[in-house]
């Protein structure tokens, strides 16, 4: 890597590593009737502070995925989570008005005052709560084959992990490497590479991950198909062959498959 590389590298870093604030909202619920189970779906929008709707992010979550979460914040920040509270079942009238209004404004508060504490907000824990379950569908939608559905959650999640993950932009490069894959099966080479730029400056001084060497070896095949210079990506690549050991390397499409495997 060059000096003004370098240079360039740790201003993205700098830029990324300023905290972005987000407000969690729960304005609506619906009631889920699902053969023999009942259960209520509370609607979140989580919004970027100071921006506007096209920044907004929504998912929907059930009390029982609330309660996992808790537990398991219990587990990992046992201090942390001393004084926080949360909303207790109740053996009867789960689905009454009052009782989904008054779970909307404590899971609105507890979601909040979760996100105050800098640890639980960049916790495996808490981000997984907040992605996971899209990723699961989005991934799940390509190990079928459905590369328009899974490009579509993918594009909805990548925002909220970015907003999530700011001291870490290395953790969203799996799911940029998905919507490359993506966007290449549906035979959209340019929004591929736009989508592989992303991912690779993000490895720029983690030539060892796992997704670098399969991520360059996809974006030198793009780049000649686009007739883009491919010449410095071959180059990098040649220089991480003679640096390492031979070793079998998946390929960007094989390592995206294994993802969120249940």
């Amino acid at each position: 890597m060059t000096t003004k590389e370098l240079q360039e590298y740790w201003r993205n870093e700098k830029s990324q590593c300023r905290q972005v604030k987000l407000l969690f909202e729960i304005p609506s619920t619906r009631i889920v009737e699902h053969h023999l189970s009942k259960y209520v779906m509370y609607k979140i929008i989580i919004l970027q502070t100071g921006s506007f709707d096209n920044n907004k992010s929504v998912i929907e979550r059930r009390y029982s995925d609330f309660e996992k979460l808790h537990r398991n914040l219990l587990e990992e920040f046992s201090e942390e989570m001393e004084d926080v509270t949360f909303p207790k079942k109740t053996l009867t009238g789960n689905f009454t008005e009052e009782i989904i209004n008054e779970r909307k404004l404590a899971f609105k508060d507890y979601l909040r005052l979760l996100y105050s504490m800098k640890y639980i907000r960049r916790s495996k824990k808490f981000i997984d709560f907040l992605t996971r379950p899209e990723l699961q569908e989005a991934y799940g939608c390509l190990r079928g084959g459905q590369y328009t559905k899974a490009l579509e959650i993918l594009l909805e999640v990548i925002g909220l992990q970015e907003r999530l993950t700011r001291g870490n932009p290395v953790s969203i490069v799996p799911t940029l490497c998905a919507i490359v894959v993506c966007h290449k099966d549906l035979e959209n080479p340019a929004s591929a590479f736009e989508y592989g730029e992303k991912a690779l400056s993000r490895l720029r001084v983690h030539t060892s991950h796992r997704y670098y060497i399969p991520l360059l070896e996809t974006m030198i095949t793009l780049a000649y198909e686009l007739g883009k210079d491919f010449l410095s990506l071959q180059e990098k690549l040649e220089e991480w062959k003679t640096k390492k050991d031979p070793v079998r390397v998946f390929t960007l499409k094989e390592l995206a498959v294994r993802e969120y495997v249940q």
